[in-house]
Protein backbone atom coordinates (compact mmCIF):
# COMPACT_ATOMS: atom_id res chain seq x y z
CA UNK A 1 0.00 0.00 0.00
CA UNK A 2 1.19 3.21 -0.85
CA UNK A 3 0.67 6.34 1.65
CA UNK A 4 0.10 9.20 -0.17
CA UNK A 5 1.88 12.38 1.83
CA UNK A 6 0.73 16.10 0.87
CA UNK A 7 3.22 18.13 0.80
CA UNK A 8 2.64 21.71 2.22
CA UNK A 9 5.08 25.01 1.34
CA UNK A 10 7.02 26.05 4.33
CA UNK A 11 5.86 29.45 3.91
CA UNK A 12 2.85 30.99 2.43
CA UNK A 13 3.06 32.64 -0.62
CA UNK A 14 3.70 36.69 -0.12
CA UNK A 15 0.44 38.87 -0.62
CA UNK A 16 0.75 41.91 -2.31
CA UNK A 17 0.55 44.91 0.17
CA UNK A 18 -2.69 46.11 -0.71
CA UNK A 19 -5.21 45.08 -4.06
CA UNK A 20 -5.58 47.55 -6.85
CA UNK A 21 -9.14 48.09 -5.02
CA UNK A 22 -7.85 48.73 -1.86
CA UNK A 23 -5.08 51.24 -4.31
CA UNK A 24 -7.66 53.25 -5.84
CA UNK A 25 -9.95 53.65 -2.71
CA UNK A 26 -7.21 54.94 -0.51
CA UNK A 27 -6.23 57.25 -3.39
CA UNK A 28 -9.91 58.47 -4.18
CA UNK A 29 -9.87 58.87 -0.24
CA UNK A 30 -7.13 60.91 0.39
CA UNK A 31 -7.14 62.61 -2.88
CA UNK A 32 -10.73 63.33 -4.13
CA UNK A 33 -11.02 67.13 -2.91
CA UNK A 34 -7.44 67.80 -4.28
CA UNK A 35 -8.57 66.65 -7.75
CA UNK A 36 -12.08 68.03 -7.54
CA UNK A 37 -10.70 71.40 -7.26
CA UNK A 38 -7.60 70.57 -9.35
CA UNK A 39 -10.47 70.17 -12.45
CA UNK A 40 -12.52 72.95 -11.24
CA UNK A 41 -9.36 75.63 -11.27
CA UNK A 42 -8.09 74.04 -15.01
CA UNK A 43 -11.42 75.57 -16.08
CA UNK A 44 -13.77 72.91 -16.09
CA UNK A 45 -17.44 74.35 -16.21
CA UNK A 46 -19.31 73.70 -12.69
CA UNK A 47 -21.79 71.28 -13.84
CA UNK A 48 -18.84 69.09 -15.57
CA UNK A 49 -16.92 69.04 -12.39
CA UNK A 50 -18.11 65.75 -10.71
CA UNK A 51 -17.79 63.75 -13.79
CA UNK A 52 -14.31 65.24 -14.60
CA UNK A 53 -13.25 64.31 -11.22
CA UNK A 54 -14.81 61.10 -11.44
CA UNK A 55 -13.09 60.43 -15.25
CA UNK A 56 -9.83 61.43 -13.48
CA UNK A 57 -9.82 58.13 -11.05
CA UNK A 58 -11.36 56.28 -13.93
CA UNK A 59 -7.94 56.93 -15.78
CA UNK A 60 -6.36 55.99 -12.56
CA UNK A 61 -7.80 53.23 -12.04
CA UNK A 62 -7.02 51.93 -15.74
CA UNK A 63 -3.25 53.12 -15.51
CA UNK A 64 -3.00 52.01 -11.52
CA UNK A 65 -0.04 49.14 -12.22
CA UNK A 66 1.81 52.13 -13.73
CA UNK A 67 1.56 54.68 -10.74
CA UNK A 68 4.65 54.51 -8.73
CA UNK A 69 3.95 54.15 -4.43
CA UNK A 70 4.20 57.74 -3.47
CA UNK A 71 3.59 59.17 -6.59
CA UNK A 72 -0.05 59.02 -6.70
CA UNK A 73 -1.00 62.30 -5.96
CA UNK A 74 1.65 63.67 -9.07
CA UNK A 75 -0.10 61.49 -11.63
CA UNK A 76 -3.93 61.96 -10.66
CA UNK A 77 -2.98 65.84 -10.92
CA UNK A 78 -1.36 65.26 -14.32
CA UNK A 79 -4.74 63.25 -15.40
CA UNK A 80 -6.55 66.08 -14.34
CA UNK A 81 -4.68 68.45 -16.60
CA UNK A 82 -5.44 66.08 -19.38
CA UNK A 83 -9.05 65.88 -18.47
CA UNK A 84 -9.71 69.24 -17.62
CA UNK A 85 -8.44 70.20 -21.59
CA UNK A 86 -10.62 67.76 -22.70
CA UNK A 87 -13.46 68.80 -20.79
CA UNK A 88 -12.86 72.28 -22.02
CA UNK A 89 -12.22 71.50 -25.80
CA UNK A 90 -15.60 69.83 -25.25
CA UNK A 91 -17.44 72.63 -23.75
CA UNK A 92 -16.08 75.18 -26.17
CA UNK A 93 -17.56 72.81 -29.06
CA UNK A 94 -21.00 72.32 -27.84
CA UNK A 95 -21.00 76.39 -26.71
CA UNK A 96 -23.50 75.63 -24.08
CA UNK A 97 -23.11 76.40 -20.65
CA UNK A 98 -26.14 75.76 -18.42
CA UNK A 99 -25.77 76.80 -15.01
CA UNK A 100 -28.10 75.42 -12.06
CA UNK A 101 -29.19 77.15 -8.86
CA UNK A 102 -27.96 74.95 -6.20
CA UNK A 103 -30.52 74.36 -3.06
CA UNK A 104 -29.55 75.41 0.05
CA UNK A 105 -29.25 73.23 2.78
CA UNK A 106 -30.04 74.43 6.26
CA UNK A 107 -27.97 76.79 7.82
CA UNK A 108 -26.29 77.91 5.01
CA UNK A 109 -24.97 81.29 3.95
CA UNK A 110 -27.39 83.95 3.46
CA UNK A 111 -28.08 83.90 -0.69
CA UNK A 112 -26.25 87.50 -1.09
CA UNK A 113 -23.21 85.62 0.27
CA UNK A 114 -23.37 83.14 -1.89
CA UNK A 115 -23.85 84.77 -4.89
CA UNK A 116 -20.88 87.27 -3.80
CA UNK A 117 -18.79 84.05 -3.26
CA UNK A 118 -19.92 82.80 -6.60
CA UNK A 119 -18.92 85.91 -8.41
CA UNK A 120 -15.47 85.82 -6.85
CA UNK A 121 -15.02 82.23 -7.38
CA UNK A 122 -15.97 83.18 -11.07
CA UNK A 123 -13.78 86.04 -11.80
CA UNK A 124 -10.83 84.20 -10.07
CA UNK A 125 -11.69 81.02 -12.33
CA UNK A 126 -12.26 83.14 -15.22
CA UNK A 127 -8.79 85.22 -14.71
CA UNK A 128 -6.91 81.49 -14.02
CA UNK A 129 -8.12 80.01 -17.75
CA UNK A 130 -7.01 83.18 -19.29
CA UNK A 131 -3.34 81.88 -18.18
CA UNK A 132 -1.49 79.78 -20.96
CA UNK A 133 -1.90 76.39 -20.36
CA UNK A 134 2.31 75.67 -19.68
CA UNK A 135 1.99 78.71 -16.56
CA UNK A 136 -1.54 77.20 -15.40
CA UNK A 137 -0.91 74.25 -13.66
CA UNK A 138 1.93 75.76 -12.19
CA UNK A 139 0.23 78.59 -10.85
CA UNK A 140 -3.11 76.65 -9.73
CA UNK A 141 -0.24 73.85 -7.43
CA UNK A 142 1.61 76.43 -5.84
CA UNK A 143 -0.72 79.75 -5.43
CA UNK A 144 -3.81 77.75 -4.69
CA UNK A 145 -2.92 74.34 -3.65
CA UNK A 146 -0.08 75.74 -1.39
CA UNK A 147 2.20 73.30 -3.07
CA UNK A 148 6.26 73.78 -2.71
CA UNK A 149 8.12 74.23 -5.96
CA UNK A 150 9.98 71.42 -5.22
CA UNK A 151 7.01 69.62 -4.93
CA UNK A 152 5.42 71.22 -8.22
CA UNK A 153 8.55 70.02 -9.98
CA UNK A 154 8.04 66.69 -9.21
CA UNK A 155 4.39 66.64 -10.04
CA UNK A 156 5.07 67.95 -13.35
CA UNK A 157 8.06 66.47 -14.37
CA UNK A 158 10.03 69.84 -14.69
CA UNK A 159 13.14 71.25 -13.67
CA UNK A 160 12.71 73.82 -10.94
CA UNK A 161 14.32 76.43 -12.72
CA UNK A 162 11.22 76.05 -15.18
CA UNK A 163 8.92 75.85 -12.74
CA UNK A 164 10.06 78.96 -11.01
CA UNK A 165 10.10 80.78 -14.35
CA UNK A 166 6.65 79.54 -15.26
CA UNK A 167 5.69 81.17 -12.19
CA UNK A 168 6.60 84.06 -12.40
CA UNK A 169 4.95 84.41 -15.54
CA UNK A 170 2.10 83.01 -14.28
CA UNK A 171 2.11 85.90 -11.78
CA UNK A 172 3.34 88.87 -13.86
CA UNK A 173 0.20 87.44 -16.41
CA UNK A 174 -2.72 86.87 -13.32
CA UNK A 175 -1.46 90.55 -11.79
CA UNK A 176 -2.05 92.29 -15.21
CA UNK A 177 -5.47 90.48 -15.44
CA UNK A 178 -6.85 91.72 -12.34
CA UNK A 179 -5.32 95.46 -13.02
CA UNK A 180 -7.50 95.68 -16.37
CA UNK A 181 -10.20 94.04 -14.27
CA UNK A 182 -9.82 96.71 -11.41
CA UNK A 183 -9.09 99.54 -14.01
CA UNK A 184 -12.78 98.31 -15.68
CA UNK A 185 -14.50 98.34 -12.39
CA UNK A 186 -13.30 101.75 -11.57
CA UNK A 187 -14.33 103.32 -15.14
CA UNK A 188 -17.81 101.41 -14.49
CA UNK A 189 -18.14 102.34 -11.80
Amino acid sequence: MVSETKQFPLALPARPVATAADRISTMFHHHYDFVWRSVRRLGVAPDAVDDATQEVFVVASRKLASIEVGKEKAFLFGAAIRVASDSRRARNRRRQSSEDQPELPDGAPALDELVDQKRARETLDALVSQLPEDTRPVFVLFELEGLTMIQIASYLDLPAGTVASRLRRARELFAAQVARLEARSTKHG
